[in-house]
């Protein structure tokens, strides 16, 4: 990390700006406050990084109590509401393990994917029916007759 002066600014303002682009440069205001310069990806990586950390926490705070979580509870995580306390559990392991890769490799573009695979299956299961073949307890037997093999099905007509 360098640090500049704000004079730097315009004398030396290649290197400040190779600074920022090499990761972070901290240019001193005349009061002594410290400004920082990054590139732009870095700064959209940390701000998607604190927002669904906050929505994490939230989010195991309310499973914490053992109840439903409200819609209101939920806030912008309200399309989560058709799940239950399980897969809200596993919603959260999803999304800790992801914020923990996706800040190694600085790429959150697998934590919008993940995001975007949980919003696809709670609209399949904002449908009745779906809900009902998606949450399904396996096949019943009986739906089913044994096969005869093709010669012995000409015999039987």
């Amino acid at each position: 990390m360098t640090i500049f002066q704000a004079s730097d600014l315009a004398a030396k303002r290649t290197e400040v700006l190779q600074a920022a682009r090499d990761g972070k440069a901290v240019i001193r205001d005349p009061q002594g406050q410290g400004l920082v310069m990054l590139p732009e990806n870095r700064l959209q990586n940390l701000e998607q990084y604190n927002q669904w950390s906050l929505h994490l926490e939230r989010l195991r705070r309310i499973i914490a109590s053992g109840r439903r979580p409200s819609i209101a509870e939920l806030g912008e995580l309200a399309w989560l509401r058709v799940f239950d306390n399980e897969d809200l559990e596993s919603f959260c392991e999803d999304l800790s393990d992801q914020l923990i890769a996706c800040s190694a490799d600085e790429d959150y573009s697998q934590l919008e994917q993940m995001i975007k695979e949980w919003k696809v299956t709670a609209g399949q299961l904002e449908d009745p029916l779906r809900k009902r073949i998606l949450l399904h307890n396996g096949v019943d037997p009986d739906d089913f007759d044994d096969a005869k093999p093709f010669m012995e099905q000409d015999n039987v007509q």
